[in-house]
């Protein structure tokens, strides 16, 4: 498995520069590193922010699960959703509620084809809300299909 979380993970992450704002690190509450957020009170309404994980050294025609923890806290603070590279137009996960300010977990199955998924990206949208936040948090790769919970 590959442990591409914000605090010691071994990946690549890019913000992306075409969007309207940035993801930033936030800390976490028992000080054991940080996740990455997005403040409610960032950005207006519709603004999008990219944070786009890049993936090399998939092997073609093999699967992976992308595990990660999430959390939608406070009223109308957005959406979260997650592309894949090569399946640009629709989103392969998206939550656009919390029903409270829990992190939770969230798992995307990746097939590689012939074409092989060369990036994800983790996108948040701004709501009306203004509290909370949008985090993303221990993002790991594994080889194989997603386990059953």
């Amino acid at each position: 498995s590959v442990d591409c979380s914000f605090s010691r993970g071994v990946c690549d992450w890019k913000q992306d520069t075409d969007d309207d704002f940035d993801w930033n690190p936030a800390d976490r509450d028992k000080g054991d590193g940080y996740y990455m957020a997005v403040p409610a009170f960032v950005g207006h309404k519709k603004d999008i922010g990219r944070l786009k994980l890049l993936l090399t050294d998939l092997k073609p025609k093999s699967s992976y699960c992308l595990i990660f923890s999430y959390r939608l806290a406070g009223e109308k603070v957005g959406k979260l959703r997650v592309f894949l590279a090569n399946k640009k137009t629709a989103p392969v996960w998206e939550q656009n509620t919390g029903k409270d300010e829990r992190w939770r977990t969230g798992k995307i199955e990746i097939f590689q084809g012939a074409e092989t998924t060369n990036s994800v990206t983790f996108e948040s949208e701004r709501g009306k809300g203004k509290t909370g936040e949008i985090g993303v948090d221990n993002v790991i790769l594994v080889s194989g299909l997603c386990p059953e919970d």
